[in-house]
């Protein structure tokens, strides 16, 4: 029998949620029973929809202010109706796309600065009309800039060009509402999940279904995720007696899937999570406290470990690799939202070596379009734009560095 060990430098990682301090807490979580993640993260703000009577809103909190949330914190309450998912833009962390059961679309500003308590709550730059009943995911694009994806249960998705406030595609042929979207790479294709149990991906551009699936035969809740810059998709659902399963596809021919496994039997939708730097995928169970994590690599998901707690979770978002600690080897970090709480959670490889890790840390997407939402809709496709975090690193520590130190001029001026 062979005794051979795959090599993973992924073997050990370890996932350690932040001190209670270093929480969101207090926050008025959403009731609605609608599937999202509830919660988004950039590198400077958490999205979480919020419960508020009157309609629908949500809060926007910068980092900076973990801790107890002030029952006062402005909102963002402009829909009638609730808050059913938001998304921030992925080159100007300042802006943000909220949706609701009010059939609104609507486009946010934050400003630089939270407000203090009872100070007027934050109103939309942009609100789009367009679908007819309510809008449960909103997903910006992840190559061009201004270019926003919604879906409805009036079962289209519409691409908008949020700078001009105009609608410019619909996808349409679904049987049922849709459960999920994903961007491929270069966002030329999109795939969705839908309660019809069917997996489809669109070719955004020209309006049509490229490649279609029957999918998990569960009647709960299924999600899809694009691995990366690679031609698979992962999706998680349900089996007919209720089994959790993920499925990998290859988005070229979706015949059948080209891997299953089952996971568990649970109630809890699962939510999937890819990390293209690292080839990782985690796997965050609704109603339970426990996250898997998996290294995708030909065609296989090879199990790494599972961050285990008994705190259930409700939703999840994961930060931009951009922003995560490279000093302490921090090759991801996950927001949980609890009942009444968000919890960063870190995922860290020990290293002994304080130099920077450059095999953890690969070119990585840099938070720039490479598109114009024009170019986009003319039909140009471009791969993302990427940085290396090393060089990142290298500019921040010399900006702090010049920041503090005092200038020559200052120090002649107070020679006596």
């Amino acid at each position: 029998m062979s005794r051979f060990v795959r090599s993973s430098k992924f073997r050990h990682v370890f996932g350690t949620a932040a001190k209670h301090d270093n929480c969101f807490d207090n926050v008025k979580i959403s009731a609605s029973a609608w599937d999202t993640n509830l919660v988004k993260v950039n590198p400077l703000f958490v999205s979480i929809n919020w419960n508020a009577g009157g309609g629908g809103a949500f809060a926007v909190i910068p980092h900076k202010n973990v801790g107890k949330i002030n029952d006062g914190i402005p909102l963002y309450r402009a829909h009638t109706a609730p808050v059913l998912d938001t998304d921030f833009a992925n080159f100007n962390d300042y802006v943000v796309a909220s949706c609701g059961e009010d059939s609104k679309v609507m486009i946010w500003s934050v400003p630089e600065e939270l407000g203090e308590p009872e100070s007027p709550d934050v109103e939309p730059v942009a609100k789009l009309n367009a679908h007819g009943r309510k809008v449960g995911h909103v997903l910006f694009h992840p190559v061009a800039d201004n270019v926003l994806a919604s879906s409805s249960a009036d079962l289209t998705i519409k691409l908008w060009d949020i700078e001009k406030g105009a609608g410019k595609q619909e996808l349409s042929g679904f049987l049922d509402f849709i459960q999920s979207m994903s961007w491929n790479w270069n966002g030329s294709l999109l795939a969705t999940t839908c309660r019809d149990k069917k997996l489809r991906i669109f070719d955004v551009r020209s309006n049509k279904v490229v490649q279609e699936a029957q999918s998990h035969q569960g009647v709960k809740g299924s999600r899809v995720a694009w691995l990366g810059d690679s031609e698979r998709i992962v999706t998680t659902g349900f089996s007919k007696m209720s089994d959790r399963q993920v499925y990998v596809w290859d988005s070229s021919k979706l015949e059948k899937p080209l891997k299953t496994m089952m996971l568990d039997t649970s109630s809890g939708i699962v939510m999937p999570f890819y990390d293209q730097d690292t080839k990782i995928l985690y796997l965050a169970g609704k109603s339970d406290g426990n996250i898997r994590y998996y290294e995708f690599e030909n065609d296989e998901l090879y199990s790494l470990s599972e961050y285990k707690s008994s705190e259930p979770q409700r939703g999840m978002a994961f930060m931009p690799k951009r922003a995560v600690n490279v000093n302490e080897c921090e090759i991801a970090r996950a927001y949980k939202v609890t009942s009444n709480c968000v919890e960063p959670i870190s995922f860290v490889v020990p290293r002994r070596s304080d130099a920077f890790q450059a095999d953890l840390f690969p070119p990585t997407l840099s938070g720039e379009p490479a598109l114009t939402a024009d170019e986009f809709f003319e039909g140009k496709n471009a791969n993302p734009k990427t940085i290396n975090l090393e060089d990142e690193v290298v500019v921040k520590d010399k900006k702090e560095f010049v920041s503090t130190a005092p200038k020559e001029e200052e120090k002649e001026e107070k020679v006596p």
